[in-house]
């Protein structure tokens, strides 16, 4: 036979049923934090600049001679633990290697920006870099293909992207309708 305890609630008192401690105790951590500094960012006027090492947008890099650094190895594909990399080698036109990809996709919905793939890469030719704002309208125009990822290699080929894409500031001016 299974014993049952009956459970009764507490008897609170009149400031405790008015929630008066629990308010006391959020005014007194909203209090604390007011003095501190703010990480508010009045987006899209200002612009986060990511610190080095954030893993946002993947690029594929290029070589000196402009070419593609990717062998088609499918190293990074292999590696990633999201399985959002796709690509289809085919027989290269350089001397100097025997593939690179026909096909390179990256599906940014699935990707989970891991850099797994960026570490596993032999030639280090994908690379993830610091763009985060990349919003599309719909979920084919987030799986990247072969030409969008090499266009990110010339917009942040000299790890500046948030210095120069970022508008000015300006501060607005009151204006009086009756001057």
């Amino acid at each position: 036979m299974i014993k049952v305890k009956k459970l009764t609630a507490p008897d609170l008192n009149w400031s405790e049923k008015a929630y008066l401690p629990n308010i006391f105790k959020g005014m007194g951590i909203t209090l604390r934090h007011m003095p501190k500094k703010k990480f508010t960012v009045q987006y899209p006027e200002e612009k986060w600049v990511p610190r080095p090492g954030y893993r946002g947008a993947h690029r594929l890099n290029k070589d000196e001679q402009g070419r593609i650094k990717c062998v088609a190895c499918e190293m990074c594909s292999a590696a990633c633990p999201s399985n959002c990399i796709h690509i289809i080698g085919g027989v290269s036109p350089w001397d100097d290697r025997e593939k690179y990809p026909v096909v390179f996709e990256i599906d940014m919905l699935r990707c989970i920006y891991c850099g797994m793939c960026e570490e596993a890469c032999p030639r280090e030719a994908i690379e993830l870099t610091q763009i985060y704002d990349f919003a599309a309208y719909s979920r084919e125009e987030l799986v990247w293909d072969k030409e969008k990822l090499l266009a990110q290699f010339e917009v942040t080929k000299n790890n500046d992207y948030y210095e120069t894409h970022t508008p000015k500031v300006v501060k607005a001016t009151a204006v009086n309708p009756n001057d």
